[in-house]
């Protein structure tokens, strides 16, 4: 529940439960074939139970993703374009789930987790890592950019196989900002299964991660910051 202010709407996570299928952003359009070599597709299972989340590759050992995709078991596939021509794809493991320790998964504050591989990922044309904004960089960035195998449709439930990829431009928002969050609006932006993608703005780095969004019109979507949150990163690779 997102209940803060004056605008109590409700905010579901954007984590697809059940069996696992690609699916793309709301609004978007397919994305050049592997100019995201960032991104990386995670089935996250916890017992019977299989559910998808996207993330981003950091470095050789590290992904990122959302701290509500906490799961007993993780597998992530790097250089995926097409689920189903999954030739020269990294199917890899992570043997370690470093969630943020404030994370609040009831407000989605502190929705950030940190992956560590256990068999180091190899850069490639269509792998490669992304860099992230500094703590520094605190100035609200305008142009933005989401992608992922994420919902398509809020009422059909549509899925694509694709990478899909939409541009989104964040807004000032008092609820936002009181729970220290960037925030986008409008009908187009991350949908189910979008979770733990990254939010890349205007100078190529990862400025967000990808948490929920509310249920109804004005449909907001919320990211993590990482500027805010560089200090704990830089703790969690450096000394694992």
């Amino acid at each position: 529940m997102f209940l803060h202010g004056n605008l109590p709407v409700l905010i579901f996570v954007l984590t697809l439960l059940g069996q696992v299928h690609t699916g793309k952003v709301i609004g978007g359009h397919e994305a050049v074939p592997h100019s995201r070599p960032y991104m990386a597709l995670l089935e996250v299972t916890d017992d019977n139970h299989t559910k998808q989340c996207d993330g981003f590759l950091l470095n050789e050992d590290f992904v990122m993703t959302a701290a509500h995709c906490q799961a007993k078991s993780y597998k992530i596939l790097l250089g995926v374009h097409n689920f189903f021509k999954q030739t020269d794809v990294q199917n890899l493991t992570a043997g370690q789930a470093f969630p943020h320790e404030k994370y609040n998964p009831t407000m989605y504050q502190y929705d950030i987790m940190l992956l560590k591989l256990t068999t180091m990922a190899k850069f490639t044309t269509s792998v490669k890592p992304i860099a992230l904004a500094h703590k520094d960089d605190i100035t609200l960035p305008t142009s933005c950019l989401v992608s992922g195998w994420g919902q398509t449709n809020r009422e059909k439930n549509l899925n694509s196989h694709i990478l899909k990829e939409v541009n989104v431009t964040l807004i000032y928002n008092k609820i936002c900002n009181e729970n220290n969050v960037y925030c986008s609006e409008g009908a187009h932006g991350p949908g189910m299964g979008d979770s733990g993608g990254p939010l890349v703005c205007n100078d190529g780095k990862a400025y967000g991660v990808v948490s929920a969004s509310t249920q109804s019109r004005p449909y907001v979507y919320q990211y993590t910051k990482i500027p805010d949150n560089r200090k704990w990163i830089d703790h969690i690779m450096k000394h694992n």
